[in-house]
């Protein structure tokens, strides 16, 4: 004897093929992008790697097929030039630096303004460890008349330095918390002590046997930037 489903209840429905296909292909979609993204990924540091050791007029984007073991062809269909892939790859890089600066110290965050350079300078530190190509990569582009050096100027650089850092230099060394200098050397020096570890990292492991990468070597490092810059005395106006 069949049942009758009680008054105003609806039977369960069971997902129809059509249905079903739909969301295999949702899924099958899915897939396929996270697949794309890491493959652009893995492009954009093997050509990382390639500007920043050969140069953007040596680079080749069969090299970089071979690094990561691909046909060329799948490169340019991500990128349809090596100038194209070469912004592709500063657009990277500069957006995982904004990442993580948001994850250390969040612009809406009431960190005191020195603990906020305190917290982004050290990202950097460990950013550049990560990806040692990255300080190569951006000294092969600052000789002078270089179109793309404009490019990273105008579209990286300036928006990150006077719109974020800067402001934060300022405001310690309002609070006495910085030396009384123009706050674009102090960027700059730090930047300098920052990128030793990455760019000299052979030369240091050579010389002096430790590796700049061993996570104790990179706390050493750093607890000495803080000696140097963040933990001295508060700097009086000589004036």
């Amino acid at each position: 004897m069949k049942r009758s489903a009680p008054p105003g209840s609806r039977r369960p429905r069971r997902p129809t093929a059509l249905a079903a296909h739909g969301l295999g292909a949702r899924k099958l979609r899915r897939k396929e992008q996270q697949r794309a993204i890491n493959t652009r990924v893995l492009i954009l540091r093997a050509a990382l790697s390639e500007f920043s050791q050969q140069g953007f007029e040596a680079a080749s984007i069969r090299n970089i097929a071979e690094r990561i073991g691909v046909k060329h062809p799948l490169i340019t269909y991500h990128y349809k030039t090596k100038d194209i892939l070469w912004r592709a790859v500063a657009e990277h890089v500069f957006s995982e630096i904004r990442n993580l600066w948001d994850q250390q110290a969040s612009p809406d965050s009431d960190l005191p303004p020195i603990e906020r350079v305190r917290a982004e300078y050290r990202t950097l530190l460990r950013f550049t460890l990560e990806y040692p190509d990255f300080h190569h990569f951006m000294l092969r582009e600052s000789r002078p008349h270089n179109p793309r050096l404009a490019w990273l100027v105008t579209r990286h650089l300036k928006p990150l330095l006077k719109g974020r850092l800067m402001p934060q230099l300022k405001a310690a060394q309002r609070a006495r918390q910085l030396p009384k200098a123009d706050p674009a050397l102090i960027h700059y020096m730090l930047i300098g002590m920052i990128s030793v570890l990455s760019s000299l990292a052979d030369e240091i492991r050579l010389v002096a046997g430790i590796s700049p990468h061993d996570p104790r070597v990179v706390d050493n490092y750093w607890q000495l930037i803080e000696l140097a810059v963040f933990r001295a005395p508060s700097f009086a106006d000589p004036n």
